[in-house]
């Protein structure tokens, strides 16, 4: 009997740590000052259709969806981690040794996704051949 009260209490603690794990739609000037410069700099003909405030395991992050269906991805503090677009990204975003790299070795390609995590960035270019770079922008090697 012991053993299933402490079940279920360790059901009941889990299921309330669920609760805290939510996604909120909220108004763009609840982004980070940081985020909103940056899609008003780096996006100006676009327009903020969504942000989802995502909290997870006590982690907050922000989704946003533009008008162009362009979607970007911030931390808490309003830095960017991830942009995905149908079309080309602009130049302006993607760090220079990166886009350096990328226009000598796929001229004929654009980069339509950047991503950014703790060890590395990956670009995706249009025809969907993945490249990774350590943070300060070195070629490690095409990914599959």
């Amino acid at each position: 009997m012991k053993n299933l009260l402490t079940l279920a209490l360790i059901v009941f603690v889990f299921c309330m740590s669920c609760d805290n794990d939510k996604d909120e739609i909220v108004d763009e000037t609840r982004l980070p000052t940081v985020a909103q410069e940056f899609v008003q700099t780096h996006f100006p003909a676009a327009k903020v259709n969504q942000v989802v405030r995502d909290k997870d395991n006590n982690e907050v992050d922000y989704d946003v969806t533009l008008d162009n269906g362009t979607r970007l991805a911030f931390d808490k503090d309003g830095n960017v981690e991830d942009i995905e677009s149908r079309t080309k990204l602009p130049d302006s975003v993607i760090p220079a040794k990166v886009l350096e790299y990328v226009t000598e070795n796929y001229p004929d390609h654009q980069i339509i996704e950047w991503e950014k995590d703790r060890t590395d960035q990956e670009v995706k270019l249009s025809n969907n051949l993945e490249l990774k770079f350590d943070l300060s922008g070195t070629f490690l090697r095409i990914d599959k």
